[in-house]
């Protein structure tokens, strides 16, 4: 891990900000916190995430981490507060961003946009983590004018919180999280709606699989309605394809027995056998290359945490890990995923030890 020793002023304590503020403090690093809010800002230092900002302060870096709709507007604050000050933001959308800076006459040769893709579906400052973007892919979208200095200062700091660095364009960053980010929590959004006049006895049979897809709609609706506006047209734009591909879908389910709509319906399936193999997972590496050992655990205090302490025992190192639960199971199912020379060795192992393998 590269560290940090330039000092930073964080503009806003939400997740992102305060995720920056605990990743960075943690390394030594001298971080100043402003907000508009008073109370956020005193919880955030509280948190150990900060010391207050103060006017005296000459920042190398300014972190903007404010709503989308915000954004242009205190960034080009900040660059004329500090005029030595590099300053970069963490919008999810960065043209509308950098086309409102140009309009406003801002010195963007002093800005660096930039994108973590990391995030909960929880905000504000006791979401904060440390960890956040540790493996995260952190997209940094200069511009034309952008000082080479501070585009490598922008590295720097995404390398120091242990994050993936990506070079892009503005534009094509916000074609990439239409696709991978913003149409996701639509259909997630979408999918959970459809539980809202749902009969009790029936959402009571919720597997891990409604789970997975509905977790992010429980974030904040007022912030995705600020990233759907300014990211509207490609948004809009991978929904139109869809449309269309969910129309031929439930046309095909009238009459599943013809050929043509069991082919319909398979195509999509198999293309999603396809397109999930293009999810990269820890370092880059693809899901199939790993292999799955599923592990029965009960359902009581202490026994994940035993479980995890005795892989590391055995000296296996876990590429992914993902737990499955069902309220009404005395049982859990922790899914560890290993290099497949590591799967035989780690299966006998754990059966040694007493553990059960599904």
């Amino acid at each position: 891990m590269t560290s940090f020793t330039q000092t930073v002023r964080v503009v806003g304590a939400g997740l992102l900000g305060t995720s920056i503020g605990l990743a960075l403090t943690k390394q030594g690093v001298d971080v100043a916190i402003a907000s508009q809010s008073a109370k956020s800002v005193e919880l955030a230092v509280q948190y150990g995430a900060y010391k207050i900002a103060k006017e005296s302060d000459s920042p190398d870096l300014i972190v903007v981490c404010v709503p989308p709709n915000l954004t242009a507007k205190i960034i080009s604050q900040e660059l004329e507060q500090f005029p030595d000050a590099i300053v970069t933001d963490v919008a999810s959308v960065k043209a509308s961003v950098l086309n409102e800076l140009i309009a406003l006459g801002a010195p963007i040769d002093r800005y660096v946009g930039s994108h973590p893709m990391a995030g909960r579906e929880r905000g504000g400052v006791i979401a904060g983590r440390a960890d956040l973007f540790v493996g995260r892919p952190w997209v940094i979208t200069s511009n034309e004018k952008s000082k080479p200095e501070g585009v490598a200062l922008i590295k720097q700091l995404a390398t120091a919180l242990e994050a993936s660095v990506i070079e892009s364009t503005a534009v094509d960053h916000d074609r990439a999280v239409a696709l991978v980010s913003h149409v996701p929590q639509l259909i997630s959004s979408l999918l959970a709606s459809r539980l809202v006049g749902a009969n009790a006895s029936d959402v009571s049979l919720a597997g891990q699989g409604l789970r997975d897809t509905t977790r992010i709609a429980a974030s904040d609706p007022a912030l995705w309605m600020q990233i759907l506006q300014a990211n509207s047209r490609e948004v809009q734009a991978v929904l139109t394809s869809y449309q269309a591909e969910l129309a031929g879908v439930v046309s095909a389910l009238s009459n599943v027995a013809d050929a043509a709509n069991y082919e319909t319906i398979e195509a999509v399936l198999k293309a999603g056998n396809v397109g999930i193999e293009k999810i990269p997972g820890k370092h880059g590496t693809k899901h199939s290359t790993y292999a799955q050992v599923v592990v029965m655990i009960d359902d009581k205090p202490g026994e994940l945490a035993r479980l995890l302490t005795e892989v590391g025992d055995i000296g296996i190192n876990l590429e992914e890990l993902k737990l499955e639960h069902s309220p009404s199971a005395q049982i859990g199912l922790v899914e560890l995923y290993v290099l497949p020379t590591a799967e035989q060795s780690l299966i006998a192992d754990l059966q040694a030890r007493g553990w059960r393998i599904a």
